[in-house]
């Protein structure tokens, strides 16, 4: 599937498509997760969590992060390796956590150290910053340091797993 969705990129982004193959699709896993993990988050909530928001998204962070460890894995970083399966998982579970600390920090720092909250500033002011700071500086800040940290702690070894093509094992 990805072959042929690389063949229909035009040049020169085909190149830098192919170049930073593993890259896209740690991109497009993490894309999959967040929706997995705010469809599960808004079903739990609007059902049997109603009363218990922080339990409903505790209970989606770990669906999203237990697919996202499988999708990474077998998909995004399929060709790397070099750890034995339960020290990989649990190395990328611990990086994921210390990942959520990432991805919070600029909305901490956002609330509480430069105080865009309601009453100090209006709260339209306040759900924008919210947004910037949570959704686009956190997200992006989270997603480099997880790219990072799988790379050289979870999966570090390139070609330590063998290729095979689908329907030829």
């Amino acid at each position: 599937m990805v072959e042929t969705v690389l063949r229909a990129i035009p040049e020169p982004y085909r190149g830098v498509a192919i170049k930073h193959r593993e890259l896209l699709k740690f991109g497009l896993v993490g894309g999959s997760t967040w929706v997995i993990d705010t469809a599960v988050f808004l079903v739990l909530k609007a059902s049997v969590l109603e009363a218990k928001p922080l339990t409903a998204k505790i209970m989606a962070v770990l669906v999203a992060t237990i697919v996202s460890y499988v999708l990474n894995r077998e998909w995004s970083f399929r060709t790397r390796g070099g750890r034995e399966r339960h020290h990989e998982a649990a190395l990328f579970f611990i990086i994921s956590g210390i990942g959520v600390a990432v991805y919070t920090a600029p909305l901490a720092v956002s609330r509480y150290v430069l105080d865009l909250q309601v009453p100090d500033v209006s709260l339209f002011t306040q759900e924008v910053a919210d947004f910037v700071s949570g959704q686009i500086i956190g997200v992006l800040a989270g997603m480099a340091f997880r790219w990072w940290a799988f790379r050289r702690f979870v999966f570090p070894d390139q070609d330590a797993r063998r290729q095979v093509p689908v329907g030829r094992e």
